[in-house]
């Protein structure tokens, strides 16, 4: 904002408090919505309007302003929603031409009087009465060309939203996710809870986690990774059918597809296992997408996808064997593997770990492959801490990732309920951390007593909500739909 524009902004506000005007009042005259407005009226015509007096109040931000002789146009925004209004020179009350002398673009505004249209058939409102609500000391960017630069939308998502139309249609797509998701589950018997967010012991998941202090007990606390663990302590408690839409953080980088603080959805259900699970998955993102979007096939970064099930299965061994020629099964431990990987004229990196240089490869040589809905299944144990083994192959586990226009929504098992397994587990977790693993699951003892008084066969699944409205909003970043991502400090002015 230039100088003269904020000397001149600050002058007309100065006018408006010298004149006895008070720009920013504590209420609201009785106003009636917009949108609630345009549908009352619908198409009435000019003549219709004349003949009826129709008499309306609104509220608003000014968001443009023209003259056209002694007639003075401006547009008010509701929620998304517009009502142009107008003010005619020796018609218009001399105090509403005089405080328009004092509006900008961007100020709020109520504004009485009565409706017309022009004759290019547009409603109007044309002001008898006109309240400043709050007045704009900055102006708005230009629609078209002031908030372009990503860095900045981000930073300014409140100016991104009232200039950037697809800005605020995904944010209307993030809302009625999160509900739909919310309806389904809701209508299939779930129960939604809350588990805490502040946790003495993380787990749930492979992440790093921020550590925070709890001064009132002395007590090192973890912002929790996960849900898991405490929604499984409810399945044991007897709440069979359990869900929770929460945020979850991790000390992790940023990239097109993670930010250190997320929304997750997990659910858990008592007696079924991964193949309930994919059942269920299927039956949630078509019904999610229908609807959101009042259909199943999208369009996403230039690919079509369809949402609508079945969606094929393939096992994560298969899909790497028939992706770089790896048989990951073959080569069951870390130099092993590292072996095979090269002999394939591949570079192996310098993961710590037998299971982070399977997951590295997959991310690598498969991941961006998966376009349209798919279920990778049977995981090697090193890889899933908290799943149940496959009775025909102990190595493996019942669990399954969908991944979707080349990347990962959901993650899901059939639970471990052996607590003398998933004690072993945690052992080998605790093997792996000592050799370098940042991401390795800690021993959890509350959580095996829990287990120890009998958790039922429990199918469970985790959704990254952000990158399912990615999906739904066709956005190619998941910064796109947060509405206040973490961002790289600015640097000093």
């Amino acid at each position: 904002m230039s100088e003269a524009e904020r000397e001149a902004r600050r002058a007309r506000l100065a006018a408006l408090r010298a004149s006895g005007i008070d720009p920013y009042p504590a209420r609201v005259e009785p106003v009636e919505r917009i949108a609630a407005l345009r549908d009352r009226i619908g198409d009435a015509g000019a003549e219709d309007l004349e003949a009826r007096v129709e008499p309306a109040a609104v509220a608003g931000r000014v968001m443009s302003m023209r003259s056209f002789g002694k007639l003075r146009f401006f547009d008010l925004v509701e929620d998304g929603r517009k009502l142009q209004a107008s003010a005619r020179k020796g018609e218009a009350p001399p105090a509403v031409l005089a405080l328009l002398d004092q509006v900008d673009v961007g100020d709020a505004v109520r504004v009485e009087g009565t409706l017309w249209r022009t004759k290019t058939g547009e409603l109007t409102l044309a002001a008898t009465g006109l309240t400043m609500l709050a007045k704009s000391l900055r102006p708005l960017p230009e629609k078209w060309h002031g908030l372009q630069d990503v860095e900045a939308r981000s930073r300014q998502r409140y100016l991104d939203l009232l200039v950037n139309e697809a800005a605020r249609r995904t944010a209307l797509i993030r809302s009625h996710t999160v509900r739909a998701l919310r309806s389904f589950l809701d209508g299939r018997g779930f129960l939604e809870v809350e588990t805490p967010v502040l946790q003495p012991l993380y787990g749930g998941a492979a992440a790093r986690p921020f550590v925070t202090h709890l001064n009132v007990f002395d007590q090192r606390l973890y912002l929790r990774i996960s849900d898991e663990l405490y929604l499984k302590r409810l399945v044991v408690g007897g709440l069979d059918r359990v869900y929770e839409i929460g945020r979850d953080f991790r000390n992790e980088g940023l990239s097109r597809k993670h930010n250190p603080e997320f929304t997750m959805l997990e659910c858990y259900q008592a007696f079924t296992d991964y193949n309930g699970m994919m059942e269920l998955v299927e039956a949630m993102f078509e019904d999610v997408a229908r609807s959101v979007l009042g259909q199943t096939r999208i369009e996403v970064q230039g690919r079509e996808i369809e949402l609508g099930g079945p969606y094929p299965r393939v096992t994560i061994q298969d899909a790497l064997r028939e992706a770089c020629g790896v048989d990951i099964l073959a080569a069951p431990d870390l130099e092993t593997l590292r072996a095979a990987v090269r002999a394939v004229g591949l570079d192996p990196g310098d993961a710590p770990t037998w299971g982070r240089l399977v997951d590295d490869l997959f991310s690598e040589k498969v991941e961006p492959s998966l376009v349209q809905p798919t279920f990778v299944t049977d995981y090697p144990v090193e890889l899933s801490p908290l799943a149940k083994r496959k009775a025909s192959d102990p190595r493996l586990v019942e669990r399954f990732e969908l991944f979707v226009a080349g990347m990962e929504l959901g993650n899901a098992f059939s639970e471990l309920n052996d607590p003398d397994d998933q004690r072993a587990r945690f052992v080998e977790q605790g093997r792996a951390a000592a050799e370098g693993d940042e991401e390795a699951h800690p021993m959890d003892e509350d959580y095996l007593r829990a287990i120890e008084h009998g958790l039922p066969p429990t199918g469970g699944l985790g959704v990254g909500v952000g990158r399912l409205v990615m999906l739904l909003a066709d956005a190619p970043t998941l910064r796109e739909v947060e509405l206040f991502p973490h961002l790289r400090p600015e640097p000093p002015a």
